[in-house]
């Protein structure tokens, strides 16, 4: 049987928005014929991530995300912008503005259960705003949430409510920034289908616009998540990301070095303190990921000696597939309160007074900055 005889697929799968097909395995949108009476139809790729947790790998070029976010501009809607607290820098899309037009923009700050709860949410939010800002975003409103543990979330159908005013709903994110997770809870909550969008925590599952339509003949509208090869989960095995990326609120590991000392993040990064006062360095990464310190003059050897071996991730059987490290030189200013990041990994915070001359290095193309603390 092929697609062309089987009216059932004319349509998209519901998980991803692929247009389901079954003639090869090998391209988007595959249905065995075993699965043609399945409801809602999904793709073998959906099937397999909902109900094994396994990941196929398909990649959506440059042309067709742009198609897909042009459309929105050209469009009369409310948009939702969900980014990832733990990857602030590495998730938000600074240049939303230019393909939304003027359409308002929610800001969702996801992944708010990995803050502490000592944290007082407030200046969370304050933060976000000022980082927003200097990213060029001007969003109607900013809120935390947890698409984990619905922190935040009936808040934010509030401000849907307040402020669709019958319009469609456009979500947006990068990949792996809990999009899909989020969107099945408001499926849940504001229409009657019975199913939901692909949900896994590998980067870019939902492949096309997915449209659930609300009582109104309105519809939220999935976007496929935007890869962005700046960030550490977008260069790692499956294995790997599930240990840099935390699943419990962050307990930061706090070091006292002097100068002349390093920290190796796995085989995935280092931070060396090359000159300063004694001061301590609070790290906020996952908690599976192990941090070895070491004084900078034996540090190049250790990584040759010890990486993929007691310096893992990644393992010695996958060390090569990351790129060469580039050195980022970076200039703490005396006053302290600055975070440095290393997209998808985390960040450390760096508590001087005096200031601090740091090199990190990282996988070549790796997002590496210094902003202002978020804790």
């Amino acid at each position: 049987m092929t697609s062309k005889e089987t009216p059932e697929l004319q349509g998209a799968c519901a998980g991803c928005g692929a247009k389901l097909q079954t003639e090869s395995q090998e391209k988007l949108g595959y249905m065995h014929p075993s699965g043609l009476n399945r409801t809602p139809a999904v793709c073998q790729r959906c099937f397999r991530i909902k109900h094994y947790n396994e990941m196929s790998s398909v990649t959506l070029n440059e042309d067709d995300f742009l198609r897909i976010l042009n459309h929105i501009g050209l469009s009369t809607g409310l948009v939702v912008h969900i980014v990832d607290l733990f990857d602030f820098e590495g998730s938000i899309i600074s240049s939303l503005e230019r393909f939304v037009g003027t359409n308002p923009i929610i800001l969702v700050a996801n992944k708010i259960d990995l803050i502490p709860k000592n944290i007082n949410r407030n200046k969370v939010v304050n933060w976000v705003q000022k980082q927003a800002k200097e990213a060029g975003l001007k969003p109607l409103e900013t809120i935390l949430v947890s698409a984990k543990t619905n922190e935040g979330f009936d808040r934010l159908v509030e401000l849907l409510a307040k402020h669709r005013k019958g319009k469609d709903i456009y979500v947006v994110g990068a990949t792996n920034v809990g999009k899909s997770t989020l969107i099945n809870r408001l499926i849940r909550d504001l229409s009657e289908l019975d199913a939901e969008l692909t949900t896994s925590r590998y980067p870019g599952t939902t492949l096309d616009m997915v449209h659930i339509p609300l009582d109104d003949g309105k519809a939220i509208i999935d976007t496929p998540g935007i890869v962005y090869r700046s960030r550490l989960t977008e260069m790692i095995s499956k294995n790997d990301l599930e240990i840099i990326t935390p699943d419990k609120p962050i307990k930061a590991m706090v070091y006292q070095l002097d100068e002349g000392q390093t920290l190796f993040f796995g085989a995935l990064a280092r931070m060396d303190f090359v000159k300063g006062a004694h001061q301590s360095f609070a790290c906020f990464i996952s908690n599976s990921l192990k941090i070895h310190r070491t004084k900078l003059e034996r540090a190049d050897e250790l990584y040759r000696e010890h990486k993929g071996v007691m310096l893992q991730p990644p393992s010695v059987d996958r060390i090569h597939e990351l790129p060469d490290w580039t050195r980022h030189s970076l200039h703490i200013p005396r006053g302290g309160g600055k975070d440095v990041i290393i997209s998808g990994l985390g960040w450390i915070k760096v508590n001087s007074d005096t200031g601090a001359e740091l090199t990190v290095h990282a996988p070549k193309g790796i997002k590496v900055l210094v902003r202002d603390s978020l804790i």
